[in-house]
C-alpha cells in the first residue's frame, strides 16, 4: 500500500519542519507537556511522521515508539524511536498494553478517526492516558482564510463533514495531501463514544487557536475483552 505522505516525506523533513525547529508557535510541545505531563513506560505514538515529538516525549520521561502507514516518514523517523508500519485502525499491540498514546496533529489524515479512538481505548493500559493535539476544527479547514496573521475569515463549509484538498497556503501539507473535517461536536462525540473519560482541554496559536488539545483517561477498572 502506498500512503499520501510517502511522495511528500522529504519535502516535509527537509523543507516543512526545517522553518519550526526551535519554536513552537502554534502551542504544540506546550499541549503535550501540558496534557501529558512526566510519566514512564511506554509512549505510543499513533501517525509519527518522521518522529520528531520524540524528543520532547523522552524528556517528559516516557519511552516513544511509533506507528505509521507512511514508509517515507518512518524512513525519517527511524533514528528518532522505534517504529512499526500499521494502519491506527488496526493497531499490532494486545489490549490493555500501554500506559500512554499520544496522537499529534495527524487526526484529518485519518478519515476514519473515530475507530482509531476506539482502537486506542483498546490498547491503553487501565488508568491509561491518550493525549490528542490536532488542528482546531473551529478556526481550520477549507473554510478558513488564515493569510491575513491578524485576522482569520471563516467562510460557510464548517458544518460539513468532509475531506478536502482546498487550502488558503500552498506552503503546507493540506493542498498536498487532502484533510478530513469533523465539527467540533462530532470530534468531542467521538472522543465520548471511544470510552476513556475525557479530563483536560487545551487551545492554542493566534489570533484564533489553530490548536485543540484533549487529554482522556481509561478508567483504573476498565479490562477490554480481547479484539478476535
Amino acid at each position: 500500500m502506498v500512503a499520501a505522505h510517502d511522495e511528500i516525506a522529504d519535502w516535509y523533513e527537509e523543507e516543512f519542519l526545517a522553518g519550526q525547529r526551535g519554536r513552537d508557535p502554534l502551542g504544540i510541545d506546550r499541549a503535550i507537556r501540558d496534557l501529558l505531563g512526566e510519566g514512564s513506560g511506554v509512549c505510543l505514538e499513533i501517525g509519527c511522521g518522521t518522529g520528531v515529538h520524540a524528543v520532547l516525549v523522552r524528556e517528559l520521561g516516557w519511552t516513544p515508539v511509533g506507528v505509521d502507514l507512511s514508509a517515507g516518514m518512518l524512513r525519517h523517523a527511524r533514528g528518532r524511536l522505534p517504529v512499526a508500519r500499521a494502519d491506527a485502525g488496526r493497531l499490532p499491540l494486545r489490549d490493555n498494553s500501554v500506559p500512554a498514546v499520544v496522537s499529534v496533529m495527524v487526526h484529518t489524515d485519518m478519515p476514519e478517526y473515530p475507530a482509531v479512538l476506539r482502537e486506542v481505548a483498546r490498547v491503553l493500559e487501565p488508568g491509561g492516558v491518550f493525549v490528542h493535539v490536532g488542528v482546531h476544527p473551529c478556526f481550520c479547514g477549507g473554510f478558513a482564510d488564515r493569510s491575513d496573521p491578524a485576522a482569520v475569515v471563516l467562510k460557510p463549509g464548517y458544518l460539513d463533514g468532509h475531506w478536502t484538498k482546498e487550502s488558503w497556503t500552498e506552503q503546507g501539507i493540506r493542498d498536498k495531501v487532502g484533510a478530513s473535517h469533523w465539527p467540533l461536536p462530532a470530534l468531542l462525540n467521538a472522543f465520548l463514544d471511544a470510552g476513556p473519560t475525557p479530563r483536560r482541554f487545551t487551545e492554542g496559536g493566534p489570533p484564533l487557536p489553530l490548536v485543540l488539545g484533549v487529554a482522556t483517561t481509561t478508567p483504573p477498572d476498565t479490562h477490554r475483552t480481547p479484539r478476535p
